[in-house]
């Protein structure tokens, strides 16, 4: 239903009221009307859409267009990553400056010292118990770097085995060099000589000379064979009870250096090594030989053992060598001065009747085939001519007496016999 006070047409103008295009002329009534509608018109224009971004947005008053116009102040953040980059940065620091110090202090040489200290590095250690040998004995600061550096620096494996002299303060390269370089301190040694051709007996008075050893403990130890650990060729010398001494003839003659306080069983082995070193030197096919003749190294070392007593002049053990092979091959005694000389208490510049008639295994007067072992230390040139002898006929032989320490060799009996009555005329009148 229509009101009675608005028009049934047209429309209104929020600048005044128009009806059928006529203006409303009633005074006060367009300006208030208007300002109404302006009102309205905001305010649902604010309702009903959301404002777009970078809208402008008209105030509806002239106070909320002072608020809306005024600019926005941004607070200013606290400056927390900064400072937490600086602290984790100084703490990085740190611990990094820590560690190069600790590195640095472990590194540098031990404080120096004017007395030297002595170690002794074992053969086959690690370079780690090096290191801590090393820290033991204050050469060093500390033995976990220092096997570190070593690692780092491909150090360690050349190490050499010995006693040592180090002073505190020395470089790591210093102490470095002188174990690889095997620098190693002079033990106290002992230094003696065996002649070729000595006997046990002689070897063990030698002894009481050069080691200051007991005698009796000497030739007790070359009896006892639980003790020979230097030979394996000493294992295989045979239990025979006629054996005056079981390592008569293994005793290689040679010069020796030992260490000071050696024992009188570590002297034994180390002349039992020797012999294992000069057997070693033969011709590679020296077993074989000895095998096709028939012979034990314990035989080879006897025949040897009568070759260096009776022979001086190295050309002719070869010779005297065919002679023993010879009458062992037909069974004839070896008449052999030297093993009579063995049997005796004392050397005689010449045997009597009497003295060839002694009853003993040694005694190649009364007994066929070779004796029941050496009669002394033979030298290697007599050892190659027991394995290696000249190809003779001879089954004799006499000292020529002239002072050439040579012989006259024959094949029988009586040219032998005018070889006796040559050497009696070379002998020189006093």
């Amino acid at each position: 239903m229509d009101r009675d006070d608005e028009p049934t047409s047209g429309w209104k103008s929020i600048y005044g009221n128009k009806v059928n295009g006529e203006e409303d002329k009633s005074p006060g009534t367009n300006e208030t009307a208007a300002a109404t509608e302006l009102s309205r018109f905001s305010h649902a224009t604010r309702s009903a859409a959301p404002l777009r971004a970078n809208a402008p947005v008209e105030p509806t008053s002239r106070t909320e267009a002072r608020t809306t116009s005024a600019p926005q102040v941004r607070r200013r953040k606290p400056r927390v990553l900064l400072w937490s980059f600086l602290i984790a940065l100084g703490i990085v620091l740190s611990v990094a400056g820590g560690a190069l110090f600790y590195l640095w202090n472990g590194l540098r040489p031990a404080p120096a010292s004017a007395s030297p200290v002595k170690i002794t590095i074992s053969s086959g250690m690690r370079a780690k118990n090096v290191a801590e040998l090393l820290e033991l004995n204050g050469l060093i600061r500390s033995a976990f770097l220092f096997s570190g550096w070593l690692k780092v620096e491909g150090e360690g494996s050349r190490f050499q085995a010995g006693e040592y002299e180090l002073t505190p303060g020395m470089t790591r390269d210093e102490i470095v060099a002188k174990l690889n370089t095997g620098d190693i301190v002079a033990a106290a040694t002992i230094r003696f000589t065996i002649p070729e051709g000595f006997t046990v007996q002689q070897i063990a008075a030698r002894m009481v000379e050069a080691a200051k050893l007991d005698k009796a403990k000497f030739l007790e130890a070359a009896g006892k064979a639980d003790l020979w650990t230097g030979s394996l060729w000493a294992k295989a010398v045979p239990t025979d009870k006629d054996l005056r001494y079981p390592l008569e003839g293994y005793l290689f003659p040679e010069t020796y250096e030992m260490k000071r306080g050696s024992t009188e069983t570590d002297i034994i082995n180390r002349m039992l090594s020797e012999l294992d070193h000069k057997l070693d030197q033969l011709p590679e096919d020296w077993q074989s030989v000895l095998e096709e003749r028939g012979l034990t190294v314990h035989q080879l070392l006897t025949i040897a053992s009568l070759v260096e007593r009776e022979v001086v002049v190295d050309e002719e053990r070869p010779i005297v060598s065919s002679v023993i092979q010879n009458r062992l091959r037909i069974k004839m005694p070896l008449q052999i001065d030297a093993t009579i000389q063995y049997l005796l208490d004392k050397q005689k510049e010449r045997l009597l009747e009497e003295d060839l008639k002694v009853e003993s295994p040694y005694n190649t007067y009364l007994n066929a085939g070779l004796p029941p072992g050496p009669i002394a230390s033979p030298s290697l040139k007599s050892i190659e001519a027991a394995l290696y002898p000249e190809q003779t006929d001879y089954l004799y032989y006499v000292t020529k007496k002239d002072g050439t320490n040579t012989h006259l060799f024959a094949v029988t009996y009586k040219q032998h016999q005018k070889n006796i009555q040559q050497s009696e005329k070379n002998v020189k009148p006093e």
